[in-house]
C-alpha cells in the first residue's frame, strides 16, 4: 500500500481521491462504522424516515471551494439545494434580520441596507477570488492581489473594536450570526474572516443543501476513490503506524497515541501543549410540523442564528472562551427539509440540527435551553417536539474522535492555527515523523467542509514522497 488514509472525513477523502488518482494504491482507515466524518447522515433511531446530520448540514463551500469546484459534485450526482434565504437572526423585540441569496432584497430589508452593501457588495463581486485567498495555503502568492485590497481592510475592521461601522442593530446581528461560525471570541480575526466568507457566498453562490443530506458528500468522494482503486476499511482504530506513507485526517494530538516514543521528542512537546478550543453540545430534534414562527419570513430560512443582537453574541462567545455557560448561548440551527422536502418522513415528522456554544468538555445538556430559546421566537414549539438526540459537548468525541472536548475545529479556530496548524512549520500539513502527514481541520485553512486541508496535504504527498504532480479531478478524468 503506497498511501494510507487515517480517518474519513471530506479532508482525508480528498486526500485519498487526489492520490489514488495520481496512480497510488490508497486506503482509508476509518474507526466508526460509518464514513464521512463531520459529513455523516444517520437514521433517527425511533423514526428511521428522519435522518440527522451528525455535524453539517448545510454546506456553503460545496460550490466555492477549489477543490469542491474542480471535483464538480453536481456532476456527479450530488443534487444540491439552493435555498432562497441563506440564513436568517431572530431578533428579540424586533423583527428578524433576513440574509437572502438575493443582495438587494436583503439591503432591502436592513434599517440601512446602504452599510451593508458596503461592506459585502464588492466581496460579493468577487467572490470566487475572495474564497481563493481565504481557503489559500497562506504560502503561495494569493491568486488575486485585488482580492486582498477588498478583503484586508474589512477584515481589520470587523475583525477589531471599530466592527460597529457596520450599522443598523439587525445588520450587525445577521453578519454576527455567520461570524459566529468560527467559534471565537468576538471580535477578532478569525471570527469576521469566516463572517465575511460565509456572507459573501451567501449572497454570491447560497448555501447550499445536500439533498438526501450531508452522507452524499462524501459518498461521491469514496465513489470515485473506489473507481480509481481505493479501499475503504471501516470499524478499525488505529493504534500504531500503518507501513507507507500516512496521512492523518485526525486531532494532532492522536499522534502521540499512535507513535508513543517513536515520536521525535520536540513535536512531541509541542503536541503535549496543544490546547483544543470551546465545545458545542449538539441536539438534534425530531418535529410533528412547521415552527410556528412570530415572524413569519423565518418559515423559508433553513440555517438559523439563534443568539439574539451582536451584545448579547459577543458576550456568550466571550463567556464560552472563558470557561463559562452562556446565560443566552450562541445556537446555530437548521432545518434541511426547506430545501429537501425528502427529509419528510410519510406522518410529516422532520428533523431539526442544532449545535450550542459551550466550555470546552461541558458535560450540560442543553436541549432544554435550545428548546426555551425557541419558544422566545416561536411560541408553542415545545408542542411541536416528538423526539431529541442530546449529545453535551463530553461526549462528541465518541461519535467523531476530532472532536476533543467538542471542539468541531480541532484546536484549529485561531490565528497561529489558521497559519501554521500545530506546530511552527513552514509545510504545515508535513511532520517532523518520517512519511507522516495531518490534513484535519487543525492544519491550514482550517475547519469547514472544504477538502482544502487534503488537497494541500495530498499535493505536498506527491511532490515530496513520489515526485509526481497533481492529477485532473473533473468526472471524465
Amino acid at each position: 500500500m503506497d498511501v494510507t488514509v487515517v480517518g474519513s472525513g471530506p479532508n482525508g477523502l480528498a486526500a485519498a481521491v487526489i492520490c489514488a488518482r495520481a496512480g497510488l494504491s490508497v486506503r482509508v482507515i476509518e474507526a466508526q462504522p460509518t464514513a464521512g466524518g463531520g459529513a455523516r447522515t444517520l437514521a433517527d433511531p425511533e423514526f428511521p424516515g428522519v435522518s440527522h446530520d451528525i455535524c453539517s448540514a448545510v454546506h456553503p463551500l460545496a460550490l466555492a471551494s477549489p477543490f469542491f469546484a474542480e471535483f464538480d459534485l453536481p456532476g456527479r450526482g450530488v443534487s444540491l439545494a439552493i435555498p432562497e434565504v441563506s440564513y436568517a437572526n431572530p431578533m428579540p423585540g424586533h423583527p428578524a434580520a433576513v440574509g437572502y441569496r438575493d443582495l438587494d432584497r436583503t439591503c432591502a430589508e436592513l434599517d440601512d441596507g446602504a452599510s451593508w452593501r458596503r461592506l459585502l457588495g464588492p466581496l460579493v463581486e468577487d467572490s470566487e477570488n475572495v474564497v481563493g485567498l481565504v481557503l489559500g495555503d497562506k504560502r503561495s502568492i494569493p491568486p488575486s492581489i485585488t482580492a486582498g485590497l477588498k478583503m484586508v481592510p474589512r477584515l481589520l475592521v470587523q475583525g477589531s473594536p471599530a466592527w460597529n461601522t457596520l450599522a443598523g442593530e439587525d445588520a450587525r446581528a445577521l453578519f454576527s450570526g455567520v461570524a459566529a461560525h468560527a467559534i471565537s471570541r468576538m471580535p477578532s480575526m478569525v471570527s469576521a474572516g469566516a463572517g465575511l466568507m460565509l456572507a459573501s457566498l451567501a449572497h454570491a453562490v447560497g448555501w447550499p443543501i445536500p439533498v438526501g443530506g450531508s452522507q452524499a458528500i462524501p459518498d461521491a468522494l469514496l465513489a470515485d476513490l473506489r473507481a480509481h482503486g481505493g479501499e475503504l476499511v471501516l470499524g478499525e482504530e488505529v493504534t500504531d503506524p500503518p507501513p507507507g506513507v500516512v496521512i492523518y485526517d485526525t486531532a494532532p494530538t492522536a499522534l502521540l497515541d499512535i507513535y508513543g516514543d517513536r515520536m521525535p521528542a520536540r513535536y512531541a512537546r509541542t503536541l503535549r501543549r496543544y490546547r483544543y478550543g470551546p465545545g458545542v453540545a449538539k441536539v438534534d430534534f425530531v418535529l410533528s410540523g412547521e415552527i410556528p414562527w412570530r415572524d413569519s419570513r423565518l418559515a423559508d430560512a433553513p440555517t438559523l442564528h439563534m443568539g439574539g443582537e451582536r451584545a448579547m453574541m459577543a458576550r456568550a462567545e466571550r463567556d464560552v472562551a472563558e470557561g463559562r455557560h452562556a446565560e443566552w448561548p450562541m445556537i446555530l440551527a437548521a432545518l434541511p427539509h426547506l430545501a429537501d422536502p425528502g427529509r419528510i418522513d410519510a406522518q410529516g415528522r422532520r428533523p431539526l440540527w442544532t449545535y450550542v456554544h459551550v466550555p470546552a468538555g461541558s458535560p450540560v445538556d442543553q436541549a432544554e435551553t435550545v428548546t426555551e430559546i425557541f419558544e422566545r421566537f416561536a411560541p408553542g414549539f415545545r408542542d411541536l417536539v416528538v423526539g431529541v438526540r442530546s449529545v453535551p459537548a463530553a461526549r462528541l468525541s465518541q461519535h467523531n474522535a476530532n472532536l476533543i472536548g467538542g471542539d468541531i475545529g480541532v484546536g484549529g479556530a485561531n490565528l497561529f492555527s489558521v497559519a501554521t496548524g500545530p506546530a511552527l512549520r513552514w509545510n504545515p500539513w508535513s511532520t517532523p515523523i518520517p512519511r507522516a502527514y495531518l490534513c484535519s481541520s487543525a492544519v491550514p485553512p482550517g475547519s469547514g467542509v472544504h477538502g482544502m486541508a487534503g488537497y494541500y496535504a495530498a499535493r505536498t504527498v506527491l511532490r515530496r514522497e513520489f515526485g509526481l504532480d497533481l492529477p485532473p479531478l473533473t468526472s471524465s478524468a
